[in-house]
């Protein structure tokens, strides 16, 4: 029996069907590599992914951890903010991971923000390919860590019915705030940039 706990986890469990049919993915927050392990042994060999992190720790990290299972050669990893994705990656995306907060064993000074998650947000939803999803891990335990999670919860809340869906799972007997785990799919291939919602 598999016992479901972790947003992390529940975010990975439902990726997993859809990630051997895509042609694109990114882990925004590659973190200690994880989930970029996860998309390089889910996804076809053709398929491209890419990883980012402000932090060459956290892409050390990355790179060691894919080395260790043979998979460096089919990420490319790019030291830049997830604000800055589109810089970067000019494919439509058919998956993009994000697992907010600071880097685990790391400096936890030094952690993803209201401000840059947002602009990250906003920027990739123009280029989500129809049926695409994005995973949001959110956590709200932590006072930064909250004004983040209340700022991405109003953004996707805002985001148009007709052209997306947007799922919230969390577990409700854990105490001091557990993480979140958001889901967006889109479901109409007709979304602006002009039509995203901004704060205010």
């Amino acid at each position: 029996m598999t016992i479901v706990a972790k947003a992390v986890e529940m975010a990975q469990l439902l990726l997993a069907d859809k990630l051997p049919h895509i042609r694109s993915a990114v882990d925004a927050t590659a973190g200690n590599g994880r989930d970029t392990l996860f998309l390089a042994k889910m996804t076809a060999p053709a398929a491209k992914i890419w990883a980012f992190d402000i932090q060459t720790a956290a892409l050390a990290n990355t790179h060691k951890l894919l080395t260790e299972n043979g998979l460096e050669a089919k990420v490319q990893l790019v030291n830049d903010s997830h604000s800055r994705i589109l810089s970067h990656v000019r494919a439509p995306l058919d998956i993009v991971m994000y697992n907010l907060g600071y880097l685990p064993g790391g400096d936890r000074t030094l952690a993803t923000d209201r401000a840059t998650t947002i602009a990250s947000l906003t920027q990739v939803m123009p280029s989500l390919a129809l049926g695409g999803l994005i995973s949001v891990v959110a956590y709200p335990g932590y006072p930064a860590g909250r004004i983040e999670h209340e700022a991405v919860r109003a953004f996707l809340g805002n985001l148009p019915q007709t052209e997306f869906t947007v799922g919230c799972w969390s577990m409700l007997n854990q105490r001091n705030d557990p993480p979140l785990l958001y889901i967006i799919q889109r479901i109409r291939g007709d979304f602006h940039e002009d039509s995203t919602p901004h704060e205010d």
